[in-house]
């Protein structure tokens, strides 16, 4: 009889993501890509025929990171694709790394991919091309989060252009996806088990902009392009929707009856970045001329659970003392449940850098710590108002007879966790009831009651 034909072996790719969530859905793409075509996903650099490296460009610490993740990488393999949004800043991969394969910016999986057919050919076998590989890849794709949670991209670039940031030079200006398109892949992930969905883009709030809100179609059915109509089909899965990236603009209020519903997560993450009308415009901030505080107010007037987290910039040029402590009052006012600060960075390529007045480093920094304090009070009196109370909580990770997870107020990574005692049987993915009993500046401890 005559010898079957050896099976070839399968190419291994390795892989490294940096960055944001948005970068991080990126990988899951190509990572899918790769997946679907054959390619098999190594776990380290020495099992790996070629190495990938989504990187980060955004600002100096990123950007130092994406280069010794390259440097790693081509050290301990040597055969590297770099993609991502460091990609996009010039020569600057290119200068420092030359005997790089090759170099793309962000959403690129179709230009990786030609990349990787051209370094690692998919190696093709007629008896076995048609059939699936093993294990399949699932409908929803490849994705690098826990099986319960999962980040719903809804477009890619944004129309701003704040002085502090590049991401349109980067990412390009906003281009939403299909309504349909979004809405097929959230049925898809809620099939597979998922119990949140984190909504994300550089503007979510913008979405169907570029496109006019034309009206696309799901399930048969008409839906219109817009956050608003978005949400609210998403609400009908039955999960949790998370909105990540809202600018305030007028029509963010439609949601927040949801909200008070229950049917969407009593959650806003609005990156407000400063409270000074002057340092607003010089940013060029989008809605920098709502009444912020009255727009907050009226949110929590409709739903008193509503958690807000935001981010704010200290030290921006030409900031002056008096309006740092305008934003430190914005804080006392605002009462916001979340907050992340960044002392100003000048970012390679920002328009912010140009601006007169730079401030010292160091009085960018304890500015920043400043801020942090004040928000560390604020957040322990917010927390401690919910001792006593019952919280539904997700599971993340379970160790014995203890569990961490998170309420409604909390994202994964950036906000606090739930620590929850007398969790013997939870899994990861299960939504349990907790008694909380104690409160720090950060997390919520408590007992699960069911």
């Amino acid at each position: 009889m005559r010898p079957l034909a050896s099976v070839p072996k399968v190419p291994r790719v390795g892989f490294v993501s940096l960055g944001c969530p948005k970068a991080l859905v990126d990988s899951e793409r190509i990572l899918t890509e790769l997946r679907a075509q054959g390619y098999a996903i190594a776990p380290d650099y020495a099992g790996s025929d070629m190495v990938i490296v989504n990187t980060c460009g955004f600002i100096g610490a990123a950007v130092e990171e994406s280069l010794q993740a390259i440097g790693e990488a081509l050290a301990e393999n040597g055969k590297v694709i770099v993609t991502g949004c460091l990609g996009a800043k010039g020569t600057i991969v290119r200068d420092s790394f030359p005997q790089l394969l090759a170099v793309t910016g962000p959403h690129a999986t179709a230009e990786v991919m030609q990349a990787v057919h051209a370094h690692l050919p998919r190696p093709h076998d007629p008896f076995v091309d048609l059939v699936p590989a093993q294990p399949r890849v699932p409908a929803h794709g490849i994705r690098l989060t826990p099986r319960h949670y999962a980040y719903l991209k809804i477009s890619e670039g944004c129309n701003h252009r704040c002085t502090f940031c590049i991401i349109p030079s980067m990412r390009g200006d906003l281009v939403s996806r299909p309504v349909g398109e979004v809405l097929q892949e959230a049925e898809n992930l809620a099939r597979a088990g998922v119990k949140e969905l984190l909504v994300i883009s550089q503007d979510t709030s913008a979405y169907g902009v570029d496109v006019r809100y034309r009206t696309g179609f799901w399930g048969g059915r008409p839906v219109k392009t817009r956050m608003t109509e978005l949400v609210q089909a998403l609400a009908s899965f039955g999960i949790w929707v998370r909105l990540h990236y809202v600018y305030p603009y007028p029509h963010v209020d439609e949601v927040i009856p949801l909200m008070a519903q229950g049917r969407l997560l009593p959650y806003l993450d609005v990156p407000f970045q400063h409270a000074s009308p002057r340092i607003l415009r010089l940013m060029k901030r989008p809605a920098s001329a709502e009444n912020t505080l009255a727009r907050i107010r009226a949110w929590r007037e409709i739903c008193p659970e509503l958690t807000i987290r935001s981010t704010f910039i200290a030290g921006f040029p030409g900031e002056t003392e008096a309006e740092f402590e305008q934003l430190l009052e914005f804080l006392v006012e605002a009462q916001l449940d979340r907050v992340g600060c960044f002392a100003y960075s000048p970012v390679e390529g920002a328009a912010a850098n140009e601006l007169p007045g730079a401030l010292p480093d160091e009085v960018r920094e304890a500015r920043r710590a400043r801020l942090m304090q004040l928000q560390a009070k604020i957040s322990a009196q917010r927390l401690q108002r919910k001792v006593g109370s019952t919280q539904q909580v997700l599971i993340d990770t379970v160790e014995g007879t203890r569990a961490v997870g998170r309420s409604h107020a909390d994202a994964p990574e950036i906000d606090g966790v739930v620590h929850v005692s007398r969790a013997a049987g939870a899994q990861p993915g299960d939504l349990v009831a907790v008694r909380i009993t104690r409160a720090d500046e950060h997390d919520l401890y408590g007992q699960r009651t069911s």
